[in-house]
């Protein structure tokens, strides 16, 4: 099993970097945000190449199916990324898929449980699949009338703008942004002078000041394993050592997309000395060019604050056992720390903090923020159909004997089903590169990420109601849930923290589904 997550790691790597899409016609560009086309001149020119080379690394890949209006393009660039591991190559990744089902559901029998889904769930808030099958199919029987209505809008605003008859998933990103800058007049590239990287880590070091009384100075003595690392040192206000936190925010040759955080030393107690950790948050955030710093786009605004908010349960960690601290807890519960901090972002208060122009200095204008609010649950219907179908193919995958599954993709068509809203692209299967659950150590967890939503708007609604930096209602979080890792039950700590069980319904009103 070892060999074979490294195996489908290292398929799904080597079929991202082998994709280039070369352009040499500028009409080819159309649509596309300067910095985005500058990014690519510029790989073209490291490769020898004339023209601009575009990739499935999502700093390219994204702006590209949300802003070229080449209709075909989009269409090349999302098939390619669609079919990772789904190619007659030697970095196909079924059998590899097949195979690591079926043996994770071996070692389940051989351990005495009914699959790999109960084996893993045991150790989960949710406990066993019949409960994680029931909250993502009643969570699918409130968003789908909302994803429905949301595809015939779009469809029908393709239609009248383009004449497009039938919306694929290439037209998704494209016509959503179109249709959004014209709702509320808020295009992401506006945005973006307002984000300059330096000021978002500034921003949101400001704001773990105000909750948690800490203090973060970046220092140059410590060792990195890239030259672009930094490092800072973090202390309370008695200007104790809280932490070493490592921060590595750009795309490289031969480094993972996405982004996570990571603890290299974990926090514990010895013989009655604290050690105190060493955190890192990683990125893939668009890349300062010749002439204009790192500017991030608003999802990528988000991401950082969600890394941050995990890096925050490692840096804060208070426990005696390394392997209880920080973010060592139920995997459906890991995902609170840093999806309640990404609440921040929207949150006029925090944003006046940080969002100010690179040039000017100017704050972010108001209606910008009130427009960032209002827009954040456009079309949040067909998000979470999307999110809710991962979850299922997840637990459809481990929640059952995988062994007559002889066909990937009509296995996953199967699984789709309840879900599927746009038209299936024959050449394209998600699970051979679903490295969440093959690689990411998510099986049986995708999941978490709507669990942990449920917990995070409850949790937020708190605060909210206190007051968005009340240190009463922070230090309730950091005593009852980022110091305590996994000592005990998350039920039990998340009731200490909001005095009882977590409810649906704050979710659902942010999601405008009721």
């Amino acid at each position: 099993m070892s060999v074979l997550k490294l195996n489908f790691a290292e398929h799904v790597l080597a079929e991202t970097n082998a994709y280039r899409l070369h352009i040499t016609e500028k009409a080819n560009l159309d649509g596309l945000p300067e910095n985005v086309v500058e990014a690519a001149h510029e790989l073209a020119k490291e490769e020898g190449k004339e023209g601009w080379i575009f990739t499935l690394d999502y700093p390219s890949y994204i702006p590209f199916m949300t802003y070229a209006s080449n209709r075909e393009l989009r269409k090349e660039l999302a098939i390619a990324a669609g079919k990772k591991g789904f190619q007659n190559n030697e970095n196909n990744n079924e059998e590899v898929v097949l195979k690591m089902a079926n043996l994770r559901h071996k070692r389940a029998k051989l351990l005495g449980y009914d699959s790999h889904a109960h084996f893993k769930l045991e150790e989960r808030m949710a406990q066993d699949p019949k409960t994680v099958n029931s909250f993502l199919n009643d969570l699918l029987s409130k968003g789908k009338p909302a994803a429905i209505r949301e595809f015939e809008e779009l469809s029908k605003y393709a239609k009248e703008k383009d004449g497009i008859d039938h919306l694929e998933k290439w037209d998704a990103s494209y016509y959503s942004e179109k249709l959004k800058q014209e709702k509320f007049n808020l295009d992401d590239e506006k945005l973006r002078p307002y984000f300059k990287l330096e000021n978002v880590l500034n921003g949101v070091f400001e704001i773990a000041h105000r909750l948690y009384g800490l203090n973060f100075k970046e220092i140059h003595n410590i060792d990195k394993y890239h030259p672009e690392v930094q490092t800072f040192e973090v202390s309370n206000e008695s200007g104790e050592l809280v932490a070493i936190f490592y921060a590595d925010f750009f795309p490289r040759k031969g480094k993972r997309n996405g982004a996570w955080m990571t603890s290299y030393k974990s926090q514990y107690e010895k013989d009655g000395h604290n050690e105190r950790p060493h955190i890192s948050i990683v990125c893939n955030f668009t890349r300062p060019t010749a002439t204009k710093p790192s500017l991030l786009t608003f999802n990528e605004v988000t991401t950082l604050f969600h890394e941050f908010g995990h890096a925050l349960h490692g840096m804060l960690a208070d426990t005696v056992y390394p392997t209880l601290s920080g973010t060592s807890v139920y995997w459906d519960f890991v995902e609170l720390p840093s999806q309640v901090m990404e609440n921040w972002c929207y949150e006029e208060d925090a944003l006046k903090l940080f969002a100010k122009h690179y040039e000017t200095g100017e704050t972010i204008p108001m209606e910008y923020i009130a427009k960032i609010k209002e827009s954040a649950s456009f079309l949040e219907g067909l998000a979470t159909v999307r999110q809710l179908s991962f979850g299922l193919l997840d637990m459809g995958w481990h929640g059952q004997d995988p062994s007559a599954i002889n066909n990937v993709k009509e296995f996953e068509n199967e699984q789709f089903k309840s879900t599927q809203i746009y038209p299936d692209v024959k050449e394209n299967v998600m699970s051979t590169s679903f490295s969440h659950i093959f690689d990411g150590g998510y099986s049986s967890g995708y999941y978490s990420y709507k669990w942990a939503e449920v917990l995070d708007a409850d949790a937020f609604d708190y605060f909210k109601q206190e007051g968005i930096f009340s240190k009463e209602v922070a230090k309730k979080f950091k005593d009852n849930i980022l110091s305590k890792g996994g000592t005990e039950h998350p039920m039990k700590l998340y009731k200490q923290f909001r005095g009882h069980e977590p409810s649906v319904d704050p979710l659902l009103k942010r999601a405008g589904l009721i």
